[in-house]
């Protein structure tokens, strides 16, 4: 009787101890090798060169510099944890090739990453950049970023960048002149492997989000207010992506997309290629900024670029889908294509120009739809932004 005892005994303490080990917050905090890097949550920069950092779930981190994850490390950032920059283009975020963030917000308590300011405003900080290993069309393998000066680029389509879940990005995109500036997030050559989701850019000073080649998805993603296009893409970016929503803000902004082959080669292999799926575009009204902005596109789709857009409503823009160049024109209607759209507020459905700078029939890049719902509300905000975004 005493042997039962015991053995009881034993099997419950093994027990206890099993499910104490698979506790929720393991579950959503992954652990791994420990890092010789320490953390300072007042004096957030530095080197992530090893093991595994995770920051601490609900505090704030002072973003001092830069934070650089190399390869073979990984950042963690919890479910609320708030991250300040200050000091311009000197403090931002970079993932090496090889590296890994995992940032893991939930629609109740995302992950901020914000101005450390007082008083806010765009460019207050730098932003997200990701390098990647998947491919790029520059004419070479792999590039260095324009931001960051890190490499990117690759013939890894499926590279693992980390998971990006319930992320807002607040007052980024820090100038370094009038050419070059950080975006909120900036994917360079980012891999498939990669998760991006739940993700929104909020007054920046540049994009809201730019894809420079690279193979990476994304779902449910909200630019709003970004001082330059809302989302943009180059470089032979191929994705497959649901639930878009964009909005500017009066005089801030011009385009809704902004959409590129690759600036120098337009005929550039492999041909940015993305398919979007349920995408709202709102502009500041068909007449306004017209002295700061007088394009004023919901699509600018130019220098080659193809790409398939179902489900679409833009509102309030001078032109919803504007075509230039002759690559790019000769994909209208087939691999260039905006189905399902609907048109409120907009001056012109669709505009094209050729490369010679004459005008050009582009009215089959669309086709119209009085029942799209965009990015799943029309122009008003979607339920999956519930909770965890600002702005709308």
């Amino acid at each position: 009787m005493k042997k039962s005892i015991v053995k009881l005994f034993v099997i419950f303490a093994v027990t206890a101890g099993t499910l104490a080990s698979c506790s929720s917050s393991d579950e959503s905090t992954p652990s791994g090798p420990s890092s010789s890097f320490v953390a300072n949550a007042n004096d957030f920069k530095g080197t992530i060169n090893d093991g595994v950092v995770t920051l601490v779930a609900g505090a704030t981190y002072k973003l001092t510099g830069k934070i650089q994850v190399n390869s073979g490390a990984t950042l963690t950032i919890p479910a609320g944890t708030r991250i300040e920059g200050t000091g311009g283009t000197s403090a931002y975020i970079a993932v090496a090739q090889g590296g890994k963030i995992n940032i893991l917000g939930t629609a109740a308590n995302p992950v901020v990453m914000t101005s450390g300011l007082t008083t806010k405003n765009a460019g207050d900080w730098g932003g997200l950049v990701i390098c990647g290993k998947a491919p790029i069309n520059r004419g070479t393998v792999t590039a260095q970023s324009e931001v960051a000066d890190l490499t990117y680029g690759g013939t890894v389509a499926n590279d693992n960048s980390g998971v990006i879940q319930y992320l807002r990005i607040e007052y980024s995109g820090a100038a370094f002149n009038t050419e070059k500036e950080f975006n909120g997030v900036s994917f360079f050559g980012v891999g498939n492997g990669t998760v991006v989701e739940n993700v929104e850019v909020y007054h920046g000073a540049d994009d809201g989000f730019e894809f420079f080649g690279g193979t990476v998805n994304t779902s449910n993603l909200i630019a709003i207010g970004n001082e330059d296009d809302q989302f943009d893409w180059t470089e032979g970016w191929n994705g497959t992506n649901t639930n878009w929503y964009g909005k500017l803000a009066f005089g801030k902004g011009n385009r809704g997309i902004e959409a590129d082959n690759y600036e120098f080669n337009f005929d550039a292999n492999p041909v940015s290629n993305p398919t979007i799926t349920n995408l709202t575009l709102i502009g500041a009204g068909s007449a306004a900024d017209a002295t700061a902005y007088p394009e004023n596109q919901a699509l600018k789709l130019r220098r080659g670029t193809k790409g398939m857009f179902n489900n679409v409503v833009v509102k309030d823009f001078k032109v919803g889908y504007d075509v230039e160049h002759d690559q790019t024109i000769s994909f209208v209607g087939t691999t260039l294509k905006g189905t399902n759209t609907k048109f409120e507020g907009i001056g012109s459905n669709a505009k094209g120009k050729k490369t010679d700078g004459s005008a050009m029939d582009v009215n089959a890049v669309f086709t119209e739809s009085a029942a799209a719902t965009g990015a799943g509300n029309g122009t008003a905000a979607p339920s999956w932004s519930t909770g965890w975004t600002v702005g709308l």
